[in-house]
C-alpha cells in the first residue's frame, strides 16, 4: 500500500506521518514530486507499506500530476496495489491559532498576515483536494483522535473498497468539511423542549422513540435506508474509496446522534462497517 500525505501547513501532516511510521510504513517526509519515480523504483516489491509527505509551498502545481503519474505507475507494481491520496486540512482560524502558538513562519507568508498566507495556500492546493480520496478535517481532532481514524482507513483499505463514516454535529458549531453528503435534521421533532428527555442524548431509547418514532421520523428513516441500500453498492461498484454520511440538527446532541445511529445500524445491516463519530456530543 502507498500513502500519500498533502494538505494545509499545520493540519497535522508530520502527526499523521508518525503514526503511519508507528503502524510499520517506510515514510519519506516532505519528497519533491520529481523524485517519486526514483523512490518508487528504489524501494521495490520488499517495501510494500510506504507512505510519502509532501508540502505545498514550492511544489503546489507539481503534486497534482505527479499523484496522477504515481497512480498509472502503480498499476503495473502489484505490491502497491492500494495508492491512496490522503488531504489533510483545518479551518482557517484553526491554523492561525496553532502558528500563533508555534511561533513558526507560515510558508505561504509573503507580506500579509497567517490568514491571508493560509487562505493562499488553501486556494493554490483546492484542485488536489478535489482529486483527494479521503479528506480529513484535524479542527476539531487531538492527536489520538486522528491517529484513531488513520488506524480505520489502514484496516478497511485492504478489506473492502468502501470505507464508511457517520457523523453527528452541530450547527451552531458549523458544518463539518470532510463529509460526502449532510442531512439536516432540524424539521424532525426536537427532545430539547421535552423536559424529561433533555438532559438524555440521541442513543437513548426514549430519544429514538421520539425522534424516529415520529410520523415524520418514519418517514424519513424509511426513505434513508432506501437511499443507502440504493447509493452505497453503486457508489462501490463505481469504484469509490471512502464515503462519509453527516447529520446535524441545533445543538448536535439529540436528533442528529440519534439518525447517526440509526444510518450506522442501516449501513451494517447491508454488509458495511462504519466508523461512528458524534462531534459536538459532549459540548
Amino acid at each position: 500500500m502507498l500513502v500519500v500525505i498533502c494538505g494545509l501547513s499545520g493540519s497535522g501532516r508530520s502527526e499523521a506521518a508518525n503514526c503511519l511510521e508507528d503502524l510499520g510504513f517506510f515514510v519519506i517526509d516532505n519528497l519533491p514530486p520529481s523524485l517519486i519515480p526514483k523512490v518508487i523504483e528504489l524501494a521495490g516489491p520488499s517495501t510494500e507499506r510506504l507512505c510519502l509527505t509532501m508540502g505545498s509551498e514550492r511544489y503546489s502545481e507539481e503534486i497534482g500530476p505527479a499523484v496522477a503519474d504515481l497512480r498509472a505507475a502503480a498499476k503495473g507494481a502489484p505490491h502497491y496495489s492500494h495508492v491512496r491520496l490522503w488531504f489533510l486540512e483545518a479551518r482557517t482560524q484553526v491554523l492561525v491559532q496553532r502558528y500563533e502558538g508555534s511561533r513558526r513562519r507560515h510558508p505561504f507568508a509573503q507580506r500579509g498576515s497567517v490568514e491571508e498566507a493560509v487562505e493562499a495556500e488553501r486556494h493554490a492546493l483546492c484542485g488536489l483536494r478535489a482529486e483527494a480520496d479521503v479528506v480529513i478535517d484535524t479542527s476539531d481532532s487531538n492527536v489520538h483522535e486522528l491517529r484513531d481514524r488513520l488506524v480505520r482507513l489502514i484496516d478497511d483499505a485492504g478489506t473492502r473498497r468502501l470505507t464508511t463514516r457517520v457523523l453527528s454535529f452541530s450547527f451552531r458549531h458549523g458544518l463539518p468539511a470532510d463529509v460526502d453528503m449532510v442531512f439536516d435534521c432540524r424539521f424532525l421533532p426536537n427532545p430539547h423542549w421535552e423536559a424529561d428527555l433533555r438532559p438524555l442524548d440521541g442513543s437513548d431509547e426514549r430519544v429514538r422513540a421520539f425522534v424516529a418514532g415520529s410520523p415524520l421520523g418514519e418517514r424519513f428513516t424509511g426513505h434513508l435506508d432506501e437511499l443507502c441500500e440504493m447509493l452505497l453498492p453503486a457508489f462501490e461498484a463505481e469504484g469509490k474509496t471512502y464515503l462519509t454520511l453527516a447529520f446535524g440538527c441545533t445543538g448536535g446532541r439529540h436528533r442528529s446522534v440519534c439518525l447517526a445511529e440509526h444510518a450506522a445500524a442501516t449501513l451494517r445491516r447491508i454488509g458495511f462497517d462504519p466508523q461512528v463519530q458524534h462531534r459536538d456530543l459532549q459540548r
